[in-house]
């Protein structure tokens, strides 16, 4: 090949890219930076880990830091990955952060030979969770095995919570009904037969059936949940560790008159937002929160037991209002300070 001719091409080929790249006018539309709108650094999602009592936690985090904060509890067979959609739905105005408990998701995952799996403990943790974090003031979202950790928490520091979101969370025994026979029979003989049963709700089938029963649209349900749930529930150790908080459940049921009594002395600003068809936690458990709340936000959805998954928009919508009317409200006005930029309307 001719190097002479191959330089003299090269330098048509750059001039002519030039001329033409200077020819075409670019309107405002078809710049990528004309209609793309920035966002903010603060409100994406972060993850994290922090180490509380020599666990390493892991923790999704989004929103300003001097918003008010909104503590995300996840249910079981979950992990903060049920809160994935929410979170960058409210952290525009809240600072929302979403923690594993030990044993699910991200989080460290000792053997039930090396840490007592009970609903105690995870509070434990959790409370110094918050600690860590230095979080002096939070609303509390309440979701499945969320409910007996976050009321602990709430009954333990009542001066911490500004308001609770309960979303198929359980604090009365009309919310125990027929999905807990097969758990009630292994709380009273804790036998390796009355366990195999409830092997059933970690396999595959089960995980899923916890997504989509009693939901309108299937089709709507992303299938990365029961994948991702199913990833961290089969890893080595795993189902011992669901077992063992099977059966601490039952230990949840005497506490609930003291959960009760918080309710009734301490009044937390309280919106229920619950997906009616759950056959796990069913409707029957949502009712009994008016008998002992005077301020609540009440509604029942039809969807099933990961109301998320379908009303996820609607309840990240009914969230920002009634936050943006408890906290306005709250006893000495934290929002009008210098987190009120985050209040206004």
């Amino acid at each position: 090949m001719n190097t002479k001719w191959g330089a003299a091409s090269r330098l048509v080929l750059v001039a002519a890219l030039v001329i033409g790249a200077t020819s075409i006018p670019v309107t405002a539309a078809e710049s990528p930076q004309a209609n793309q709108q920035v966002v903010p650094v603060y409100t994406r999602t972060q993850h994290k880990i922090v180490t509380v009592d020599g666990l390493e936690i892991f923790y999704r985090e989004a929103g300003p830091k001097n918003a008010p904060t909104i503590l995300l509890l996840h249910g079981f067979p979950t992990s903060s990955h049920m809160f994935r959609n929410l979170i960058p739905a409210l952290s525009d105005r809240f600072h929302v952060i979403a923690a594993d408990y030990p044993g699910f998701g991200n989080s460290a995952q000792p053997g039930v030979d090396e840490f007592d799996y009970t609903f105690d403990n995870l509070a434990d943790v959790m409370e110094g969770f918050t600690e860590k974090l230095g979080l002096q003031h939070y609303s509390l979202y309440l979701m499945d095995y969320g409910a007996p950790v976050g009321f602990r928490l709430a009954e333990r520091h009542p001066e911490r919570v500004d308001s609770l979101i309960i979303q198929n969370g359980n604090a009365y025994v009309e919310g125990l009904r027929e999905f807990w026979d097969p758990i009630r029979k292994y709380w009273k003989e804790r036998t390796p037969e009355n366990a195999q049963p409830l092997a059933g709700f970690i396999s595959p089938d089960g995980v899923k059936w916890q997504y989509t029963h009693g939901v309108r649209n299937e089709a709507v349900i992303s299938p990365d949940n029961w994948n991702v749930d199913l990833r961290h529930l089969t890893r080595e150790g795993n189902p011992e560790i669901q077992l063992a908080l099977f059966y601490d459940y039952q230990n949840n049921v005497p506490h609930y008159p003291a959960w009760q009594a918080y309710f009734r002395k301490h009044q937390p600003p309280t919106l229920i937002v619950w997906g009616k068809n759950d056959y796990i936690f069913p409707a029957e458990g949502a009712y009994p929160y008016k008998r002992d709340l005077k301020n609540v936000d009440f509604h029942l959805l039809d969807t099933g037991h990961f109301a998320l998954e379908e009303d996820g928009q609607v309840i990240a919508d009914s969230i920002r209002r009634f936050l943006t009317e408890q906290l306005a409200a709250i006893s000495g006005n934290r929002c009008s300070a210098a987190r009120g930029q985050w209040c206004d309307g």
